[in-house]
Parts: C-alpha cells; structure tokens; sequence
C-alpha cells in the first residue's frame, strides 16, 4: 500500500495545553491534532510524528508535524479543515507535500527560541501566557554579556534535565543574545520588555530554560561571569538548579535544511 507523506507548518499557544506529547488524561498539542486529523479525514488510518517535543505552557510561532496517510490529499482543503476544526489556539499555516526520504526527526534543522520577559512592576495578566515577569532589578547589561558566552561550541552537562546515557552534552549554539523585545508586543504588555533569542541545530532536554535560568542569575547578581565560563566545562554533572518558567518560552521558527520550509 503507498503511502503519502504530508509536512504541516503549525502555530499553538501552549499556555493551556501539557506540552506537546500524547499522555493519558491530559489536554497536549499532539492529542489535540490527532483527534482534529482524525476528524477531518473521517478514519484512524494515519500517523503523526512531531519535530520538537515543547514542554507544558510552551508556545510556538512555527512548529511542524509529519502526517502519513494512505490516500493523496488536497492541500488547500486540508489546511482549510484543520483550521475550521482546530480550537483557536493552534493554527494550520502551511501545508505541503514531501517525499518518503524526508524525515521530520532526522532531517537536520535549525531552531530558534525566543524567551520573552521584563522585571519590575508587575504586568497586566493577559501577558501571563507569553511574558515571564520578575520582580527584582536585573542587569540587563551583564545579561546581554553572559548571553554572549553561550555562543560557539561548549559541554551543556549541567544544562540537561534526566539525559539518557549517550546524551551528546557538547553543542554548538549559533546566536545567543539579549535585546529589546520588538517581537512580539501588545497594548497590555508592559512598556519595556526584553527577548533572550537562541539558534541552534539541537538543543537539551530544557536547555533554553536552564540557560535563561542561569542568566537570570547573572542579572540577578548571584553568580558572576566566570561562574558561568565553569558551568560550559562540564565538570559536574549535576544540572542546574534554577529553570526559568515555561510560559515565556517560544519556540520562533524550524528551518529545515532542505527546500521544505514553513511560510
């Protein structure tokens, strides 16, 4: 029996959902597209295969999923009915075709992070879901400084949360920097927020997280800059304490290294 192969550009805010893996009894990205396919194709007889596993709160402005099914499919018309069919906080923003030696998994991609948050006063509620607020004073200048030592190849051990035992702890980040976050805004968000960005080929399990945690101490003045040059040796093997919350943690975009991209 052939069978189709079909890459879906997705949109999702997470606040309200467990992540992105399927678990018994609980509301995920991935049981929520299952049921929607189900749905509109009218039968079980398919498969859906996610290319980055969020975490619970976690939102993103491009992810993607691989559907293969047993029949061709009209693009338009499927885009169209997932999105007539998806609740409003998970959106459909391309659809394409793509052969059987595409892999979502093994393909290598790139992908970018975005952590959005401000310090300060606190902020209007609605910005729960995307903004992580902090009360203290941070030094957004040493911030934007340790971000910066992120950058290139270093040992990630301490930034790993329950790594299996042939875990690759040396990655290579491509950006890491602090700015002024002009990203995404709304009225209600407070009137200076900022966006920690990050692009890599493979991230740890809550790497992004661990990282802004760590900074998040920096700007805090609990560690200092050579306190984070030590982290990036890997001599311990003990993960780092502080994780910064999910809900400001966006994952911006997947460029896959061929023609496949996401509009």
């Amino acid at each position: 029996m052939k069978t189709y192969f079909y890459l879906i550009h997705i949109q999702y805010l997470g606040f309200r959902y467990h992540g992105w893996l399927k678990q018994p009894g609980l509301k995920t990205i991935e049981s929520m597209l299952e049921k929607t396919t189900q749905y509109c194709l009218g039968h079980f007889e398919f498969k859906i295969l996610g290319t980055s596993r969020t975490d619970a709160k976690v939102s993103a402005s491009h992810s993607a999923f691989e559907l293969f099914v047993s029949e061709p499919l009209d693009l338009e018309q499927l885009q169209h009915d997932f999105n007539t069919n998806l609740p409003n906080d998970i959106r459909v923003i391309n659809v394409e075709e793509v052969d059987k030696d595409f892999n979502i998994i093994q393909t290598p991609k790139t992908k970018e992070y975005l952590y959005l948050f401000s310090y300060g006063e606190k902020f209007h509620p609605f910005c729960a879901s995307l903004l992580c607020s902090f009360p203290e004073n941070l030094n957004i200048e040493r911030m934007k400084k340790g971000a910066l030592l992120f950058q290139g190849t270093h040992n990630f051990r301490q930034y790993c949360t329950k790594p299996k035992p042939n875990t690759v702890f040396h990655r290579r980040i491509e950006t890491s920097i602090i700015k002024e976050n002009t990203q995404i805004t709304a009225s209600f968000f407070p009137d200076k927020s900022y966006c920690y960005q990050v692009i890599s080929k493979g991230f740890l399990r809550n790497q992004v997280r661990l990282m802004m945690g760590q900074l998040l101490r920096l700007g805090q003045g609990k560690i200092n800059l050579d306190d984070m040059r030590i982290s990036l040796r890997g001599d311990s093997s003990q993960p780092l304490k502080t994780i910064a919350p999910a809900s400001g943690l966006i994952l911006n975009k997947i460029q896959f290294d061929t023609n496949v991209e996401g509009s």
